[in-house]
């Protein structure tokens, strides 16, 4: 195993500490090398690396803002083949947040969420990747032999 040595701000240490204690990390180590799995998993996919992931999108909008509705509807219409599930909810007399579950190429995901964000109307979005591996296979749960889609994390 390679050695690293890092220097940080007393204040970065302190949040560091912090966060290992609330996530119940034995040791920096652990949580440095969690911390960058992590960051370099989600560079991956936002660089444009290839393949297929889950992912979280979340976006604040107006919905009195013109004709936004509609827009909206015809995006994920025609992304059909992208989008899992969707909850909405009224945050006030104006805003809503929707969260949708994504499926599909990374690229394609953050080309999809992209054009959500950059619509006039919504106020903030953000999006989560989780790389997967996609398996289609054939096999039995109790009676019945079927063919199905299996999504299996990567690392």
């Amino acid at each position: 195993m390679e050695r690293v040595t890092i220097s940080m701000s007393d204040e970065f240490a302190d949040e560091l500490t912090a966060f290992m204690q609330s996530h119940n990390y034995a040791n920096r180590s652990e949580a440095i090398r969690d911390l960058a799995r992590q960051g370099l998993k989600q560079a991956r996919i936002e660089e444009g690396v290839p393949g297929a992931c889950v992912a979280t999108f979340s976006y604040v909008y107006n919905h009195h803002a013109r004709e936004l509705s509609k827009r909206l509807m015809g995006t994920y219409h025609a992304h059909h083949d992208l989008h899992v599930a969707t909850m909405h909810v009224h945050l006030d007399h104006e805003n809503c947040l929707e969260v949708a579950v994504l499926r599909g190429q990374a690229s394609l995901v953050k080309e999809f969420s992209n054009s959500v964000i950059t619509e006039r109307g919504v106020t903030h979005g953000q999006v989560s990747f989780i790389p997967v591996k996609v398996d289609v296979g054939s096999h039995s749960h109790g009676s019945g032999h079927h063919a199905h889609v299996h999504t299996h994390p990567n690392g």
